[in-house]
């Protein structure tokens, strides 16, 4: 994966849980900026959530976009990004080999209400 191509997205990822005690949330980037996550989105991603899956839960959450098809991939790492995406949606979901396959519209439903806690990157067979 070239690293340049993923400039913005997070060094790594932080739990919801440690985010929600930070008084300017956010994440630091590839590049070395800070990502900054707007504290209403982290208090409505843990209402959806057990204290114990908000440790468990990772921010923010990877929508990747593969050009020339009507679905994304939400980057799951299990049950947990399951269970939000499914409570989000209204609709249930599976994740299969780390992905939660979701149409175009579904997927902009989505993010409209998580600007600052998803992060949309384009995938091609460049980067990998």
């Amino acid at each position: 994966m070239n690293s340049g191509y993923y400039a913005q997205l997070p060094c790594e990822p932080i739990t919801l849980s440690k985010l929600l005690l930070e008084q300017h949330p956010g994440i630091v980037c590839k590049d070395g900026s800070r990502y900054l996550i707007k504290k209403k989105e982290l208090e409505y991603l843990a209402s959806l959530l057990t204290a114990d899956e908000q440790s468990l839960f990772f921010l923010p959450v990877l929508i990747e976009i593969v050009p020339g098809q009507d679905e994304m991939a939400v980057i799951s790492r299990g049950r947990i990004e399951e269970k939000v995406i499914s409570e989000i949606l209204g609709m249930p979901v599976v994740s299969r080999k780390a992905r939660i396959k979701i149409y175009t519209h579904p997927a902009g439903s989505y993010q409209e209400g998580l600007r600052t806690a998803t992060q949309v990157y384009l995938f091609t067979k460049v980067n990998r």
